[in-house]
């Protein structure tokens, strides 16, 4: 069998957004943003934007490439989101964030959906919202899971932080095999209150699921999801703290593929922990099953811009683009104070497992 790191090609393009000091709502940094192409076929970040006081925004900027096709700036061009909702506001710190967002462009309800992580009272939780062309959105408010308590779990898993939401571009079959929505998302407990049959009590990453019937005659019904399972747990030693979700899945030949982290201790005294990126291949109709991941990560902390900032030793992925022939570049979060960009190249086929 071929080693893992000669099948996945990963090249670093380099780094495609920093924060400017002369705009006071980003002086704390840019990073981990979604990555979408627009109706315009032009290609959109949504970075989250950092004011003082760890104040989150989500901006708007367009990508723009060089002759031969790489990536090689931006144009900024506003925000998408700031903090308004009670679920996004943190008053006594005074404070709040619309945070990580990951943006899909739904076909069946020809609609972009974004995903992101409201800083509110309660903590992290997932949050929805829509837009018909990524420059005007509609809050659909938290997403809601049902039902309370889950029959299988008996938890209420509304009632656990949750991060990393990203939504499947195409409908899938919900377990019980009915055309659906489906999310990715990870949700946080710890050894007092895991969900009853979870044996692991380290953060993984879930799948839910929303009837597609549903939300075509209420796009409100994207926030209500069912029918949760476990898709991966943390399992190899450079994930042995915890995993969580990363980039929008896409459809390659070998079935979804989605590129998430894993986390595990940096050796470092000073910052504690180290954040690295591998890859998930999904089943094309039933998401929650796994058809392959790697053992080892593609994408981990070598730059000294990914080693030293806000966080240290940190790639975070959370925006793909789609450049055909089996390639594509992966925008991620570096020390959660940049931006940067990595081309990946798949091979024509994958490892045994």
């Amino acid at each position: 069998m071929l080693e893992e790191e000669t099948l996945f090609k990963v090249e670093r393009l380099g780094i495609i957004m920093s924060p400017d000091p002369n705009i006071p709502e980003e002086v704390e940094g840019v990073l981990n943003p979604a990555a979408v192409r627009g109706r315009d076929g032009e290609l959109y970040l949504f970075p989250r934007v950092v004011g003082r006081g760890n104040y989150s925004r989500v901006g708007i900027a367009r990508v723009i490439f060089d002759d031969d096709g790489l990536p090689t700036s931006v144009e900024r061009l506003g925000y998408a989101l700031e903090p308004k909702e009670w679920y996004e506001l943190r008053p006594e710190e005074n404070t709040g964030g619309c945070e990580d967002p990951r943006v899909t462009y739904i076909q069946a309800i020809d609609m972009f959906v974004m995903a992101y992580t409201a800083w509110g009272p309660g903590g992290p939780r997932i949050a929805i919202a829509v837009s018909e062309d990524l420059f005007h959105w509609e809050r659909l408010g938290l997403l809601n899971f049902e039902p309370d308590p889950d029959p299988v779990y008996l938890v209420d898993f509304d009632d656990y932080h949750n991060k990393d939401a990203a939504y499947f571009p195409l409908p899938v079959l919900d377990p019980d095999g009915k055309e659906s929505l489906a999310v990715l998302h990870r949700p946080v407990y710890d050894e007092e209150d895991v969900p009853k049959t979870i044996l692991d009590p380290r953060p993984s990453i879930w799948v839910s699921f929303c009837s597609l019937e549903e939300v075509r005659k209420d796009l409100k019904a994207l926030q209500v999801v069912r029918k949760h399972k476990v898709v991966i747990d943390p399992e190899y030693e450079w994930e042995s703290l915890r995993i969580g979700g990363g980039t929008v899945p896409v459809m390659t030949q070998f079935g979804w593929m989605h590129v998430y982290h894993g986390v595990s201790e940096s050796g470092d005294s000073t910052t504690g922990r180290k954040y690295c990126a591998g890859l998930l291949f999904l089943d094309k109709e039933h998401p929650e099953k796994t058809i392959f991941r790697t053992d080892r990560p593609i994408l981990e902390p070598q730059m000294d811009e990914e080693k030293s900032g806000v966080v240290p030793h940190v790639v975070f992925p959370t925006g793909i683009d789609d450049r055909g022939n089996g390639q594509y570049d992966i925008y991620y979060g570096m020390a959660d104070t940049r931006i940067g960009v990595a081309r990946l190249t798949l091979p024509e086929r994958l490892p045994a497992n």
